[in-house]
């Protein structure tokens, strides 16, 4: 399996449970039963293996900042030995990954902030723009290169 196809496989996870936890958020912010959504995230938990300890926000955003961190330390810079000329796609996407990181960080403070319901709807809306635009742009500016790479 390539390098492209596993990191398409992990973003793809990423994204339908981002879309799954904001649907959450949404119904929390306007009054829902919190046990329903608490149901929700206990089956979010529940399937796939990335996610089998992740039962909240908080553990969404350590996922992300986990797999950002890894891309950071050990991708990029293989990327940047192998492709040169990748470098100012690499240098925006470590850019993204500081910004993204301010925004998984407003998520878990929003997380943690339980009488503020909507300030966790507005965080989430504001981390699924940017985050998956950058999903989005490092498939798309790296994928020849990873489609060419194995571990």
């Amino acid at each position: 399996m390539s390098l492209l196809s596993e990191l398409k496989f992990v973003h793809n996870m990423l994204r339908r449970d981002l879309a799954s936890i904001r649907r959450m958020a949404d119904q929390v912010a306007a009054g829902g039963d919190l046990r329903e959504v608490r149901q929700g995230l206990v089956k979010l938990s529940t399937r796939g293996p990335l996610f089998q300890l992740k039962d909240n926000c908080l553990s969404y955003c350590s996922i992300v900042h986990t797999h950002h961190s890894i891309e950071s330390a050990t991708l990029f810079p293989r990327i940047r030995r192998m492709a040169p000329d990748l470098n100012a796609a690499v240098d925006r996407l470590e850019a993204d990954h500081v910004a993204v990181a301010g925004l998984l960080d407003e998520v878990s403070a929003a997380a943690r902030d339980a009488e503020n319901r909507e300030r966790l709807a507005k965080a989430l809306d504001a981390l699924a723009d940017r985050f998956l635009a950058h999903l989005a742009y490092e498939e798309e500016s790296l994928g020849t290169v990873l489609s060419k790479m194995t571990h």
